[in-house]
């Protein structure tokens, strides 16, 4: 089939076909990571922040391309996670700039798109690294210009974009010396070319491979759509369908799940709103959706059988609660000078970190990154003239910087990529020096401070000459692997003796979920004796992930 112009139909066609090619494929993406450690998430990252573009995308009703495309962009931004998901955002953020005023593109007008995408991403990271996602999209952008001079056909350019794609990411590795070490290609290129995949399958029509992918579950998914923070992007007249409308349906035994078509079903429920989720399971059917006329959706899902709990709540009406409780709050709390975010999980480390003076706290962390949206929430809800971030993970700063660029508060991103990084942060905050002193003080303080991590491995490999074995301990310290053992105490033990030098005056450990009481007081007891000068606090951060963070000063 030869295409010379993609309308809003073509589009939405492309990005929902690369999105399921992707979530297809998440699981693969996330065993590419270059560290053997369980950190394989840049699947679930790309994976989630497509997703939430797709779901923006289809909630509007709008068929001028650009409109369309700025509802992808919106939910793409919002939801970004991890350095790979705000990098993808970026890319659609630049092909949707390119495009502002057009209702159909041509094979030239794709090409530039895509170019300037690749142009938008690298001006959003500070030290552009080769050999990764962004090296694929600049390599597949080149060949769609010089290929568009000539062919029309955009389904032809895009094969051949896609194959450069493919040719660009085998040749990662001799760009990005830790992928050649450890023999895999970057999973963030490899997630846009399953991506660039799904567009060529939707522009060529063809039928991506049948995979069973999971999905979040409805009531994560409603529950999200609920969330407070979301007050912040919408107006009460911007609510279309005003009634959030749930119940089940308790199918007839002469429509049992065998001859329920539950897409049927569902295409029939979507004239009457948006929002729209469908669950069917056994003899059971749960619907969620937004409409104007809650009565006859219920008169239609009743054909099918007998409607049980249901719940009927007037949105305009939270919506207006809901701002009025921001207001009332944001005017009776004093204005403070400071603000502090930091991200962490375990109940023992965010205990730690509120005692330092952390004002809100996001679960989160290494194969947990928050996304820009839960960033910016936070920021939201903090009344202080001044906030402080600390992502306290390497692959949160990114998202972290997006969250400053799109709020209008003055926020400071202070970038610890460890626990102890931002821990040894908020040590030289002081309250009474202004903004500018903590900031220096605060980015001092974090480069003065040693991280050790102790955690196993997810896969056999070899860094640094260091054989690894999967299910093996390992000993890091904040950019690579130093020790490797069978026995988690055994890895602790050696990582410690690498780490610390008769300099260091003060080691703190923080013990993870997976540490007994055994472990941890035999691990005290070496510890206290290898340790001759330096001085020595235990604290229970039951992190995951981790078995052990070293703090080493």
């Amino acid at each position: 089939m030869n295409v010379h112009t993609i309308d809003s139909a073509i589009f939405i066609k492309m990005v929902q076909m690369g999105a399921n090619n992707l979530s297809n494929h998440r699981e693969l993406i996330n065993k590419l990571n270059v560290f053997p450690v369980p950190d394989g998430d840049t699947g679930t990252n790309m994976n989630l922040s497509m997703s939430s573009g797709v779901k923006e995308m289809l909630e509007r009703k709008a068929e001028d391309l650009p409109i369309i495309l700025n509802a992808f962009i919106k939910g793409l931004l919002m939801g970004a996670r991890g350095n790979s998901g705000v990098i993808l955002s970026q890319l659609f953020r630049g092909f949707s700039d390119s495009l502002k005023n057009a209702d159909d593109l041509s094979s030239k007008a794709f090409a530039e798109a895509l170019y300037q995408g690749v142009e938008v991403a690298y001006q959003s990271v500070t030290n552009p690294v080769e050999g990764t996602i962004l090296t694929v999209a600049k390599d597949a952008a080149k060949c769609a210009m010089e290929l568009a001079e000539t062919e029309k056909d955009i389904a032809k350019l895009m094969e051949a974009v896609v194959n450069e794609a493919k040719q660009s990411l085998e040749r990662t590795p001799e760009l990005l010396p830790i992928l050649k070490e450890v023999g895999v290609v970057d999973s963030g290129g490899k997630g846009l070319v399953i991506i660039y995949e799904g567009f060529l399958a939707a522009l060529k029509e063809e039928d991506l491979p049948e995979t069973h992918a999971e999905t979040l579950d409805m009531e994560t998914m409603v529950q999200l759509e609920h969330e407070q923070g979301v007050q912040s992007f919408i107006s009460k007249d911007s609510i279309e369908f005003g009634y959030c409308t749930e119940f089940f349906v308790q199918l007839n035994e002469k429509k049992s799940v065998d001859s329920f078509d539950e897409v049927r079903f569902r295409n029939q429920l979507s004239e009457y709103g948006d929002s729209l989720l469908v669950a069917a399971n056994d003899n059971l059917v749960k619907i969620h959706i937004h409409t104007e006329e809650p009565g006859k959706v219920m008169s239609l899902a009743q054909s099918y059988g007998e409607l049980v709990h249901i719940d009927i709540e007037n949105m305009r009406q939270q919506y207006e609660a809901i701002v009025e409780e921001k207001n009332k709050n944001e005017t009776e709390a004093e204005m403070k000078q400071f603000g502090i975010i930091a991200v962490a999980s375990g109940s023992g480390l965010k205990e730690m970190f509120t005692s330092l003076g952390t004002t809100a706290i996001i679960e989160g962390g290494q194969t947990m990154n928050p996304s820009t949206e839960e960033i910016l929430a936070a920021v939201n809800n903090i009344n202080a003239e001044h906030i402080f971030v600390l992502p306290n993970n390497s692959n949160i700063v990114m998202a972290s910087n997006q969250a400053k660029l799109l709020s209008d508060k003055d926020i400071a991103i202070i970038p610890t990529k460890t626990i102890p990084e931002g821990i040894s942060a908020l040590f030289s905050f002081d309250e009474s020096s202004s903004k500018e002193v903590n900031e220096t003080n605060m980015l001092e303080s974090m480069a003065n401070v040693k991280t050790g991590l102790v955690t196993y491995a997810t896969r056999n490999t070899e860094i640094n000459r260091i054989q690894i074995k999967e299910g093996a301990y390992m000993g890091l310290d904040d950019e690579t692997v130093l020790v490797t053992a069978s026995d988690k105490l055994d890895a602790a033990k050696a990582l410690l003796e690498k780490l610390v030098d008769e300099d260091d005056e003060i080691v703190t450990i923080f013990s993870g979920e997976d540490v007994t009481d055994e472990e941890l007081k035999s691990f005290t007891e070496f510890a206290e004796q290898y340790l001759e000068e330096a001085e020595l606090e235990i604290h229970e951060g039951n992190q995951p992930v981790y078995s052990f963070i070293m703090m080493i000063e």
